[in-house]
């Protein structure tokens, strides 16, 4: 080959030639190219944003769920304590009521039954 065959190669002390990559046709023609890397970069930026507001939601829910499920919990327990026979005859002592020593006594009704 001969010297002027030869491709010149940048050296390290060149600078290199960003004018012809940047000029008004370069950038016109590579718009759409532009406009998808946008748009893509928006809607990472959305599901980014979305991503952040839905594990704060369930966190929030799942807290909510815990609270519920203690006061359940609560709520059952004190209801398994105050149906106890002893509770029950506490809780109705102030109304005068007291626990049936005897047995129930039976009503009948004399005009429905039958006369052998």
């Amino acid at each position: 080959m001969s010297e002027q065959e030869k491709i010149p190669t940048p050296l390290s002390g060149d600078k290199f030639d960003w004018k012809k990559y940047f000029n008004y046709e370069n950038i016109v023609k590579n718009i759409p190219f532009i406009l998808f890397l946008s748009v893509i970069a928006v809607a990472y930026i959305y599901n980014g944003h979305y991503a952040d507001k839905l594990s704060r939601r369930i966190s929030t829910s799942e807290k909510n769920v815990k609270e519920l499920e203690y006061e359940y919990k609560t709520i059952k327990s004190e209801v398994i304590f105050r149906s106890k026979p002893t509770e029950m005859i506490n809780a109705v002592a102030p109304m005068g009521l007291k626990e049936l020593k005897e047995p129930p006594v039976v009503l009948i009704d004399s005009s429905s039954v039958s006369k052998d």
